[in-house]
């Protein structure tokens, strides 16, 4: 009986040395297996050092892809074609002062007509008829006829004419004889040889003829009074170069 329970000591002393061996194999199988799955050979080798495993690799691995993810979107949304911007711009047209346009058309109110109304034209207007209105042209006026209101033109040329109202030119002003006008007169220019009742403001020179009669008071730059012509008013050459005044300032 003693052979017998000394082999089976023995046999037990075998089995219990063999099982540590057998587990051993089993898990070098085990990561052999898993070889290619990273997370499994962290793992074994974190469990090998005594380590307790955790998941910071692989949380590290989907951030990084995340990364690459948000990367690709970005890049492919650079790369794609953005629209131009557009740009707006107002543009104001500067302030500039039309000239005067004046037409080469000739008017003409004949004898027998009568305009009860204004006259506005950019040519010029030959006036025997009569206007009851203002008058505004860019060009000449020619009167021979009556007019009962005030004149702006270019140039204003009067003969056998009655005029009530004022007379504006640009230019010259010629008052032939037999013509009456009842209002101012203003113009850079004038020759007087009618009638006029109201002032004479006339930035060049005035010429009196000796057929003309002035009632009001004359501004010009030099006057000329023919022998003959009666002016009942003050006369100033307030637009001449030297100033009488200057010479008696004490």
């Amino acid at each position: 009986m003693g052979f017998f329970q000394e082999l089976k000591e023995d046999l037990s002393q075998a089995v219990n040395e063999l099982v540590p061996e057998e587990e051993m194999l089993e898990k070098e199988q085990e990561v052999k297996d898993d070889v290619l799955d990273e997370d499994a050979l962290f793992a074994a080798a974190e469990e090998s050092m005594g380590i307790e495993h955790t998941d910071d690799v692989t949380d590290m691995i989907a951030a990084n892809e995340q990364m690459d993810q948000a990367m690709e979107s970005f890049m492919a949304e650079t790369a794609a074609p953005q629209p131009a911007p557009v740009m707006t711009a107002t543009y104001e047209e500067p302030a500039v002062e039309a000239a005067t346009f004046v037409s080469d058309e000739v008017a003409t109110i004949t004898k027998m007509m009568t305009v009860n109304g204004d006259v506005i034209s950019s040519g010029s207007l030959d006036l025997v008829g009569t206007v009851n209105g203002n008058i505004k042209i860019n060009g000449k006026l020619n009167v021979t006829g009556a007019i009962a209101g005030n004149s702006e033109a270019a140039e204003v040329y009067a003969q056998d004419a009655k005029i009530t109202g004022d007379v504006t030119s640009t230019g010259s002003v010629k008052v032939g004889q037999n013509t009456v006008i009842r209002g101012n007169i203003y113009a850079t220019s004038a020759v007087i040889a009618g009638a006029v009742k109201g002032d004479i403001d006339v930035h060049g020179p005035v010429i009196l003829d000796a057929t003309a009669i002035v009632m009001g008071n004359i501004k010009s730059k030099a006057v000329q009074i023919n022998n003959g012509a009666a002016v009942e008013g003050m006369c100033s050459q307030c637009y001449a170069d030297v100033s009488p005044s200057n010479f008696f300032k004490d």
